[in-house]
C-alpha cells in the first residue's frame, strides 16, 4: 500500500505528491469545465475533454489518441476504460460513503485500488485529498495518471451531485 495526497495550489489546480515529491498536476482551464490538462513528473502532457454535443463522455487523449474515457452511470458510478500501458482495462470509481464522503476506485472484478477521502479546507474554499492504493495498483505502469484521472472524475463526481442537490432545494 502506497499513500498519496493531492494538494489543491489553487481553485484550479491540483498537485499529486508522495512524502511532499511532486507526482503530477491536474489543471483545470476554465471554471465549472471538464477541460484539463494532466502533466506527469516526467514531463508527459495529456488533455481531458468532453467528447460530442452534450458532453457526458470525457476523454484522456495524448495528441488524438484516445487512452482513457469515463461516463457517469445510471446508477451513479463513473466507468473509465483505459488503454494505459497497452493494456485494456474498466474501473469503477464510486462514492463508498454518503456520510463519509468516501470514494472508491475499483476493477472490474470488484476489487478495491484506490480508497479517495476529500478533504474541503473552509478557509480557502478548496478540496484536498487523501488517497490510499492497494498492493495491486501500485503493481499498474500509469498508476500516477490514473489517480489523477480519480481525482477529476470524483471532482465530477461531487460537480454532478451538488447540482442535483442544488436541483432539488430549488423545486421545493
Amino acid at each position: 500500500m502506497a499513500e498519496y495526497q493531492v494538494k489543491s495550489m489553487e481553485a484550479r489546480t491540483f498537485t499529486l505528491l508522495a512524502e511532499a515529491a511532486p507526482l503530477g498536476e491536474l489543471k483545470y482551464m476554465e471554471w465549472y469545465s471538464f477541460k484539463a490538462a494532466l502533466t506527469l513528473a516526467d514531463g508527459t502532457s495529456l488533455r481531458v475533454e468532453p467528447k460530442g454535443f452534450w458532453g457526458t463522455t470525457i476523454e484522456v487523449k495524448d495528441q488524438e489518441s484516445v487512452l482513457l474515457s469515463f461516463t457517469m452511470h445510471w446508477n451513479g458510478n463513473i466507468v473509465l476504460k483505459s488503454k494505459l500501458g497497452g493494456e485494456n482495462r474498466a474501473l469503477v470509481l464510486k462514492n463508498q460513503s454518503l456520510m463519509k464522503n468516501t470514494y472508491v476506485l475499483q476493477d472490474k472484478h470488484g476489487q478495491e485500488l484506490l480508497t479517495i477521502q476529500p478533504d474541503f479546507k473552509w478557509s480557502t474554499a478548496k478540496h484536498d485529498y487523501a488517497i490510499n492504493s492497494t498492493e495491486l495498483f501500485e503493481t499498474f505502469e500509469a498508476r500516477h495518471l490514473l489517480i489523477l484521472v480519480a481525482i477529476h472524475c470524483t471532482n465530477y463526481y461531487m460537480a454532478m451531485s451538488a447540482g442535483a442537490v442544488a436541483t432539488m432545494v430549488a423545486a421545493t
